[in-house]
């Protein structure tokens, strides 16, 4: 298959799955697009193109050695949708995120905000997950979300067992026609986002299943 017809392939598949989410929006924009894709990426990160690359070769990385993973980076309270209550919680949001994710996703979920990260799998304990995290610097005033998020993958990664090049060398790494098409296929979910957001407000806000100390 010629790398057109996979991607006008991939096109489809992602125009045809968009539907189901955007359906039944529940007012929380990441869990409709963490159904979907690996990855949910708000216009108001401010990631840098150099960031947004290394990102998406790093998550591939991760892919091929075996470790799945699944991130929302949340920029501000409008990335929650209905839940703004959850902003600056980010282990309460990873907690809810991944029990609204459980029917599709039960593998680890990691939640970067301004002012920390949160991780969560579902349904299991996470303890190394976690200690991994806790050794990451406190993200300083300022800090780019994207670096953050590098930082984070990494660590979960080699706790898991599945230690990761640099993301810069990833990126440096020439494509071949498959990456080409998962690069588009990964810009096509990206710019579908605003979608979801947008479907997420017009919905009634979710029930929050567990308090902040469950």
């Amino acid at each position: 298959m010629s790398w057109r017809l996979a991607l006008t392939t991939a096109i489809v598949v992602v125009a045809a799955g968009w539907g189901s989410p955007a359906a039944h929006a529940d007012g929380d924009p990441a869990s409709d697009v963490l159904s979907q894709q690996a990855l949910f990426l708000p216009q108001d990160a401010g990631l840098a193109a150099t960031e947004q690359a290394q990102l998406a070769a790093l998550l591939q990385a991760a892919t091929r050695s075996g470790y799945q993973l699944r991130i929302a980076i949340i920029a501000s309270a409008a990335d929650l949708g209905s839940v703004t209550e959850l902003w600056r919680q980010p282990q309460t949001y990873a907690r809810f995120l991944g029990q609204e994710l459980s029917l599709v996703y039960n593998g680890p979920l990691l939640v970067i905000m301004p002012n920390g990260v949160g991780v969560y799998h579902f349904n299991r304990p996470a303890p190394a997950e976690q200690s991994a995290l806790a050794s990451l610097p406190a993200p300083a005033a300022g800090a780019r979300l994207g670096t953050v998020a590098l930082a984070a993958i990494q660590h979960l990664a080699a706790a898991a067992g599945h230690p990761l090049p640099t993301p810069s060398a990833i990126a440096r790494a020439k494509p071949s026609s498959t990456d080409t098409v998962s690069w588009i296929v990964f810009a096509i979910g990206g710019a579908l986002i605003a979608l979801a957001w947008t479907a997420s407000l017009r919905a009634r806000p979710p029930h929050l299943r567990h308090s902040a100390s469950a």
